[in-house]
């Protein structure tokens, strides 16, 4: 039998009545002979209302602090799950993430994991318990609650798989799997069997919310298998998983997903002096504020300027301005600072670009046949994004499907 390791979202979890219904899955899990560890989120929306009564009482909650009140969400729903499981004659046991002893650094409210103590979960389990561990929080050196960031159960769940050696690591979640895009923007939107951990990796940085990004990041450090499910499905089949491209044992489609994010925002720094360093000089500052960017453009120089762009998340998009206009601008003698709040990223994600051509002819050409401007280009290995207007950004996602025949059976490469 595995050592199986499953996380269940704050949807999951909402309510007792589904808190009961997840309990039921584990001990089916359970009564085959399966050693179980569970990783849970607080009830959908409770880390909101955590949140909001922070700010009720701090407009600006001090950080250690936040973390103190938002794990306790956590901390409520692997109490009841254990309750659950007692009830069906399980027996469970809970851990915050304290208590299991999962170390990350000091930097409250997106932590990172540092080690895992998997002692008292292994000794739990060979007493035939079912583990129940808090999503989403640990402890740093000093014994202070930290928390890893919004999603961040998802990396609890890896993480504890990469420690105890897991057989894999089941994600149950609202849907029953990785779709080739969103199902609600195109309904053809078909569901992948397999995806590779580097096309997921670039789906979830490209805006494909089932899974957290540092989850992945995770699972491909430490090769954990891992497989995306639906909770509420009374049998969710074997929903996606996300493997090694060495692993597959059929010729790999040429795209996997479209991908789209409208939470980003565009600025442009006009005029810089084209010489070495501007880059630094222009986000340098940006990151020193804690702003994270994305696409970098750096327009060919003339008369001695250049134009420089890049893209931040739309909700530090003012703060960034801030930036660059009070410290950048003067610094460097910019002539103008402008920006645009109202653009969206969309993303062709594939393995399949490494040997097959016309990738990009077939994004650029399609977007042009239905009069989509292109603003920004960025380009990897196996991906390409463009930066189009908010409002193209739907239409430009069915086209794209379309074209690369994602609304059937995939095409070979």
């Amino acid at each position: 039998m595995a050592l199986i390791v499953q996380k269940f979202g704050g949807t999951s979890v909402g309510s007792p009545e589904r808190i009961k219904n997840v309990a039921q899955r584990v001990a089916r899990f359970h009564a085959q002979g399966h050693q179980m560890v569970v990783v849970v989120s607080a009830m959908s929306g409770e880390t909101n209302r955590l949140i909001a009564l922070a700010k009720e009482v701090q407009a600006n909650p001090d950080p250690r602090e936040l973390d103190v009140v938002i794990s306790t969400g956590e901390q409520v729903t692997i109490g009841l799950l254990a309750m659950a499981l007692k009830d069906l004659g399980v027996d469970a046991r809970s851990y915050t993430g304290g208590q299991v002893r999962i170390s990350t650094d000091s930097a409250y409210t997106k932590a990172r994991i540092l080690h895992i103590d998997d002692g008292a979960m292994r000794a739990d389990l060979n007493k035939g318990r079912v583990v129940i561990v808090a999503g989403f929080q640990g402890v740093d050196d000093a014994g202070n609650i930290t928390t890893l960031g919004r999603g961040g159960s998802d990396t609890t769940g890896v993480a504890l798989a990469a420690a105890l050696k897991a057989d894999e690591c089941q994600i149950y979640t609202d849907v029953d799997g990785v779709y080739s895009t969103d199902p609600r923007v195109v309904p053809e939107a078909r569901k992948l069997d397999r995806i590779t951990f580097e096309e997921m990796l670039e789906l979830a940085s490209s805006g494909s919310k089932v899974l957290q990004i540092r989850s992945v990041e995770f699972a491909g450090k430490y090769k954990v298998r891992l497989r995306v499910l639906s909770s509420f499905m009374e049998d969710p089949g074997e929903g996606t998983l996300i493997t090694f491209e060495e692993d597959q044992d059929m010729e790999q489609a040429v795209i996997s997903g479209i991908a789209f994010n409208r939470d980003e925002a565009k600025i442009t720094v006009l005029g810089v002096p084209d010489k070495p360093g501007i880059a630094y000089q222009i986000l340098g500052p940006v990151a020193d504020a804690n702003i994270d960017v994305d696409l970098i453009i750096q327009n060919v120089g003339r008369d001695g300027t250049t134009d420089f762009s890049f893209t931040v998340h739309r909700n530090e998009f003012q703060k960034a301005l801030k930036v660059l206009n009070e410290t950048v601008k003067p610094h460097i003698g910019a002539r103008e600072v402008i920006g645009d709040d109202k653009i969206a990223k969309v993303a062709v994600v594939g393995v399949g670009m490494r040997s097959h051509v016309g990738v990009a002819s077939t994004v650029f050409r399609t977007l042009a046949e239905e009069g989509i401007n292109i603003q920004m280009i960025s380009t990897s290995e196996i991906k390409i994004s463009v930066v189009v207007d908010d409002k193209y950004m739907e239409l430009a996602v069915r086209v794209l499907h379309r074209a690369f025949g994602l609304d059937g059976e995939p095409k070979a490469a």
